[in-house]
């Protein structure tokens, strides 16, 4: 997936629990979830953002956990949700596939940049003997 397309996915995804957050109302679980979803869901596009803009691959791979993170943590809010009835459930699941999804994304990108790192660590020290 192309990084303009991530970044616009997860961009949407954090506009859609926005909405979400929005909607779930006043009552004691509401009170609970929303501060929760809100910072997660909206933290899978900001700490996207940044990892893009990463110093360094140490960098990148520490801000990409973070965004693994983020995206697990939606899906708990969001299975809670689901689990209680306690939004429109088929937005709750749709929203929720997508966390699943962007998780492994975002597992798969970081192992990638893990990897390459070795390689070009292994590279470099052949190059030096």
């Amino acid at each position: 997936m192309v990084g303009d397309e991530l970044r616009s996915r997860t961009r949407q995804f954090a506009i859609d629990i926005i909405k979400l957050c929005l909607s779930l109302g006043v009552d004691d679980l509401a009170r609970l979830v929303r501060p929760q979803l809100l910072r997660a869901g909206t933290g899978v596009a900001a700490n996207n953002r940044a990892a893009a803009r990463g110093r360094s691959r140490k960098d990148f791979i520490a801000r990409i956990g973070i965004v693994i993170e983020e995206a697990d943590e939606s899906e708990l809010w969001l299975d809670i949700l689901e689990t209680f009835k306690h939004a429109p459930l088929d937005r709750v699941i749709s929203l929720r596939a997508e966390a699943t999804e962007l998780r492994a994304i975002f597992v798969a990108s970081r192992l990638t940049a893990i990897r390459k790192g070795r390689k070009q660590k292994n590279i470099a020290g052949r190059s030096e003997t």
